[in-house]
């Protein structure tokens, strides 16, 4: 039987977490530069980390050599930041529709490998997963995150080791599929090595999606049938 290995997307995909992500960076910016942010990171764009956070340092006027050894710190003080905002990221942000039926059936699926690839640092994915009640369906452990890289493309071959490693068997672009809505994760797709099924769940359309390169589209993710379908037809 081929194995599918399937990298799930987080944020826009599968929740939407209001302006959480932004009040976090806006906290610890002020606590580690002593003042406020006056420009934060767009939102939606599927950037990872750890470059949101050097552009974030950059545009508010932090000195390069001091951005240096902010880096580490602030990606350090983030998850904390995030799990102490727990409750209001609950309050304003909800699973996108259809993502839980969805997630279940390629879990189900005997043939598909399902895990994450996202541009959210480890610890700060885990607590979104963990938040929505998510992390059942997903095998966190062979997912890839921008602490391992903060270039996304580079991550698909971090999941695809582990996941061998895990599995026993290899993935490579014919059998590994990557499910999100930015056209970061298409380039993500495109250049790391692996097919994308789009999804208009966010800012992007499923028409910019395809025009951007992604080999099948959705609307949603509220046919989990079709979902299982472009995932096989995608790696036949």
């Amino acid at each position: 039987m081929t194995r599918i290995l399937v990298l799930w997307d987080i944020d826009r995909t599968l929740v939407y977490t209001g302006q959480t992500d932004r009040q976090v960076y806006r906290l610890v910016f002020e606590e580690l530069v002593g003042r406020p942010a006056e420009r934060l990171p767009a939102k939606g764009t599927g950037v990872t980390v750890p470059k949101a956070v050097r552009q974030l340092l950059t545009d508010n006027n932090v000195a390069p050599a001091e951005i240096e050894s902010l880096l580490p710190r602030f990606l350090d003080a983030l998850p904390g930041g995030l799990e102490a905002l727990r409750d209001t990221m609950l309050s304003t942000g909800y699973v996108l529709p259809g993502a839980p039926d969805a997630l279940k059936a390629v879990a189900n699926a005997p043939d598909l490998v399902a895990t994450v690839l996202t541009g959210n640092l480890r610890a700060s994915a885990l607590i979104k997963l963990a938040a929505f009640g998510l992390s059942q369906y997903v095998q966190a452990d062979i997912g890839a995150y921008s602490s391992d890289s903060a270039h996304r493309p580079a991550l698909v071959a971090v999941s695809q080791r582990r996941a061998e490693a895990a599995h026993n068997v290899p993935f490579t672009h014919a059998n590994t599929v990557i499910i999100g809505d930015s056209l970061e994760d298409v380039r993500t797709g495109a250049e790391g090595g692996a097919r994308v099924l789009g999804v208009a769940s966010g800012t992007t359309t499923e028409t910019e999606l395809g025009n951007a390169g992604a080999d099948l589209t959705l609307p949603t993710l509220e046919d989990p049938g079709a979902v299982l379908e472009a995932v096989h037809r995608l790696a036949s």
